[in-house]
């Protein structure tokens, strides 16, 4: 068993038989000597309650006089007091560190360092969130259910389909309701589900009236068994405004077919400031402005996010007024991946006709314009009070400084969006937070690590826990050894910053 060699900060001795019981959140496990708790992040080891998992610590290097200075070297001694000399290559995340349950101790780590001259506090402790979940991204213009239809895992609503955006659709999963609302099957299932999704790993959900979907953080999503390939390069309308100046010449007419906005060319702004003569082709569906049309079909996993699989049953009429014979005609999808050129006959019928080579250019053209689709996963989650708690005896001022950018929140050492108003309430991408960071309590509730970072002196006048603070130096010298040490991800600010 890998433990960090930490006595208990939780827990207490029951009876002769070695017994112990964890107080490190709401189950209270009594755990036998050689064997774990509910969570296995706890275990009871010769009488003595222990984190099973190891405290994660993330080095970077740093520029130096021209020069790379690796971990740790060139530190200074610690002098004694709350503030050590240096911490500019070290961060204590809050991986692996325990939690504050049952709310009134202070956080497991405070850890006192300095950057670039500051003294600088770092408050470190697991999470236990019941406040949580994860918004799902999933770059594809294929309808995969109603706005608000449940989203399924097992048979266990676990969340529902949200508003989509410009070339994604969105899924909202987790939150209290479904995690304590419900059923306890319901409840576990959705703890299992955020778990995983925040490990990095593979799940598959259903949608009710929808499509199945396995969803993976930085994976492609697969949608009924297909995995996408693309994220659109915009609306039908936006297709027409980019593109129209390449068609130009080409083609007398194209149709750019989209659930949301289905662009036609000769009716677009676009293709008026280019003077092209109108087709004659009016396509179904409500139309908004010139060359812009609603509702052209139902919502689908066919051409554009639509139910079609004919393009040509988009035309509505094709007026002889203005149409001709041999009229030029191309439909394409908002990614490229369908596309059909036609050519009016004597009859002014569209029919199918080989792709010159400058329209399959411009075809192509679009689909190099479409990033590669992408299934994005970000945390979610409220801090509450027993994380403000274990830093400060008054909690509504960590609140406020936070809420003025005074504390820097990170999860797992990861950069985290601030949602505005009340409470601290957090979104932070799970690609940028290490591995294995996240961990559940069976009440259910899902652990993920949170880190606070301030000045020292802002955290004096907070209220903070000064007289638990130790100093990096320390925390180093007592667990770096059986620590899990993983390099800082570039992109992702240095906390003390």
């Amino acid at each position: 068993m890998t433990t960090t060699d930490r006595t208990a900060l939780f827990g207490a001795r029951e009876g002769n038989e070695g017994i112990v019981r964890c107080d490190a959140c709401p189950v209270l496990c009594r755990i036998r000597p050689g064997r774990a708790g509910a969570c296995s992040r706890y275990a009871n080891r010769d009488g003595e309650l222990i984190r099973t998992d190891p405290l994660v610590l993330m080095t970077r290097t740093v520029e130096e006089r021209g020069t790379t200075v690796p971990f740790l070297e060139g530190a200074e001694d610690w002098n004694g007091g709350i503030i050590p000399a240096s911490g500019e290559t070290t961060f204590v995340t809050a991986i692996g560190a325990g939690t504050t349950y049952p709310d009134y101790k202070p956080a497991p780590f405070i850890v006192a360092s300095r950057h670039e001259g500051v003294d600088t506090v770092t408050v470190v402790t697991e999470g236990i969130f019941s406040y949580c979940g994860v918004k799902v991204k999933i770059d594809t213009d294929r309808h995969l259910g109603p706005e608000t239809a449940a989203v399924r895992v097992d048979g266990e609503q676990v969340g529902h389909v949200t508003t989509a955006e410009y070339g994604s659709q969105m899924l909202s999963l987790g939150g209290v309701r479904h995690l304590t609302g419900g059923s306890k099957r319901e409840g576990n299932v959705t703890c299992a589900a955020l778990l995983a999704l925040c490990r990095k790993e593979p799940i598959e959900v259903g949608i009710d009236g929808g499509a199945r979907l396995v969803l993976q953080a930085g994976q492609a999503p697969i949608v009924n068994g297909v995995t996408e390939r693309r994220m659109r390069v915009g609306c039908g309308s936006a297709a027409i405004g980019i593109f129209a100046g390449q068609w130009h010449g080409h083609v007398d007419e194209v149709i750019v077919v989209d659930d949301h906005i289905t662009g036609v060319l000769t009716e677009h702004q676009a293709g008026k400031c280019l003077g092209m003569p109108p087709s004659g082709i009016r396509v179904r569906g409500r139309r908004s402005t010139p060359g812009r049309y609603f509702q052209v079909a139902h919502p689908g996993t066919g051409w554009g996010g639509t139910d079609i699989t004919d393009p040509l049953a988009v035309i509505e009429r094709i007026d002889p007024a203005a149409a001709w014979p041999g009229l030029r005609l191309l439909l394409t999808s908002t990614t490229g991946e369908d596309a059909l050129y036609c050519e009016l006959d004597a009859a002014l019928r569209p029919v199918p006709a080989r792709m010159p080579e400058a329209v399959a250019e411009t075809v192509a053209r679009i689909g190099e314009n479409c990033e590669p689709a992408l299934t994005s996963i970000l945390f979610m989650a409220g801090a509450g009070g027993s994380l403000r708690a274990g830093v400060t005896n008054n909690p509504i001022l960590l609140t406020q400084a936070v809420q003025r950018g005074g504390v820097r929140v990170t999860i797992g050492g990861a950069p985290c969006t601030l949602w505005p108003g009340g409470g601290i309430t957090i979104m932070a991408d799970v690609l940028r937070i290490p591995t294995d960071a996240f961990g559940y309590v069976p009440t259910p509730a899902l652990v993920a690590p949170i880190e606070f970072s301030l000045r020292t002196d802002l955290y004096a006048a907070l209220g903070g826990h000064v007289d638990h603070a130790v100093p990096l130096e320390r925390v180093l010298a007592d667990y770096a050894a059986a620590a899990r040490l993983e390099p800082w991800q570039p992109g992702n600010p240095w906390p003390a910053g």
